[in-house]
């Protein structure tokens, strides 16, 4: 017999990761893993690979021996090919306010633990993705969330309550999250709410994170023109906290490369770079070829790929709110509808979408994913071919009618 031993510590996480919520996308993509003639539209994916050119510079990358460690803040060639990205979709960037991430998520991690203290007070607009709506939390922060609205008469779409916002960002807050275009709703912040909050955050010395992940992803507009949503960068000054977190993932079809960036006021690179190097030290070489390649040439892929996405869109639109008891609003950005299904009992959105991969083999994300706002609702990224939207619908309208 042991005398004295030690006391068994059983193994398991702190407390904060506990308490984290897993996310419910995956948890319905994982019912569907293995079960044949599934049609996936849960995740935020294109249904086409990345263009041949941006594949041939990574390979090319890779046969000349780019396999070693790279600046913390990426190539130069890239972060300056960024630099002049954004620039000329906003107001001018110097390269010295821009670093490379190993993906947009990344990029939001990084930016959050570069402003987010243990106990600080954020605020989040939602419904949101469930990354971000976490991320601060793993921080310890608390996340105090403002919903936007669904407006159901006229053109049906998701609006910002700008003074319940207001209200919310107090002086004690540290940070205000804000995705636009709006990832699950398609909402898209207008320029003069962007003002009012610039100011009002000025003020009281809050930081804006903004995840324009989806910018390039806006629709109805000047067709002639390069289509960007409105950002907080058309409008800030470099010494404003703002920070902003973007992803080659959605505009040039590169959700596997894992490839982001941030733009950040420069006094904040220094420290920026440490947390770099203590998460990821470096995106690797061979993909910032990639994106270079990307950027430099890749404007044409932008443009084809908003107009597919806006027929996709209008087609998904349409054929939605035939089906009975369907509500489904038109988003203006991004690459999702947010529909409703009445009749559904409460707090069942995820046990339905279950459902549907297993009854209807057809794939989609419940909104309680996206926080307790979205409940009720269903997420369907429609960036995929009319011809897969068109049998989506059928299986969605089939496993109605028989409920």
């Amino acid at each position: 017999m042991l005398l004295n031993a030690a006391p068994v510590h059983a193994p398991g996480a702190r407390s904060t990761v506990q308490s984290l919520g897993a996310s419910r996308i995956r948890e319905v993509a994982n019912a569907g893993i293995g079960l044949p003639d599934v049609l996936p539209f849960w995740f935020g994916e294109p249904d086409e690979t990345t263009p041949v050119f941006i594949r041939d510079a990574a390979k090319e990358a890779l046969d000349a021996g780019d396999t070693f460690y790279t600046h913390n803040f990426g190539v130069p060639p890239l972060r300056e090919a960024i630099a002049a990205y954004v620039s000329a979709l906003h107001r001018p960037v110097d390269v010295d306010r821009v670093a490379v991430t190993s993906s947009g998520v990344s990029a939001l991690m990084l930016l959050s633990q570069l402003i987010i203290n243990p106990g600080d007070r954020v605020v989040a607009v939602t419904p949101l993705w469930p990354n971000l709506l976490e991320i601060p939390k793993i921080l310890g922060a608390q996340v105090v969330k403002v919903p936007l609205r669904f407006e159901q008469h006229g053109s049906r779409t998701w609006e910002l309550d700008l003074q319940q916002l207001l209200d919310a960002l107090t002086p004690d807050t540290t940070a205000v999250y804000l995705n636009s275009p709006n990832n699950p709703t398609g909402w898209v912040i207008a320029p003069e709410q962007q003002e009012v909050i610039l100011a009002h955050c000025r003020r009281h010395g809050i930081w804006i994170l903004a995840d324009d992940v989806y910018e390039r992803l806006v629709y109805d507009g000047d067709p002639s023109r390069r289509a960007c949503a409105p950002s907080f960068l058309d409008i800030a000054s470099p010494e404003d906290r703002l920070v902003s977190a973007n992803s080659f993932s959605k505009s040039w079809l590169m959700t596997g490369w894992r490839l982001g960036w941030v733009v950040a006021p420069q006094p904040m690179m220094a420290d920026l770079g440490k947390l770099i190097e203590y998460n990821t030290s470096c995106a690797p070489g061979f993909v910032q070829r990639a994106g270079i390649a990307a950027i430099e040439g890749g404007e044409d892929i932008i443009h084809r790929t908003v107009a597919r996405y806006q027929s996709a869109r209008d087609f998904l639109y349409e054929r939605l709110n035939a089906l009975p008891g369907v509500t489904a609003p038109r988003p203006k950005g991004a690459m999702y509808l947010f529909f409703r299904i009445d009749g559904r009992r409460e707090g069942d959105t995820l046990a339905l979408c279950k459902r549907l991969v297993v009854d209807a083999r057809l794939g989609l994300a419940p909104g309680n994913a996206f926080g307790d706002e979205g409940e009720g609702y269903i997420r369907w990224c429609f960036a995929s071919s009319l011809e897969r939207l068109d049998e989506g619908v059928r299986r969605l309208a089939a496993f109605l009618e028989t409920r």
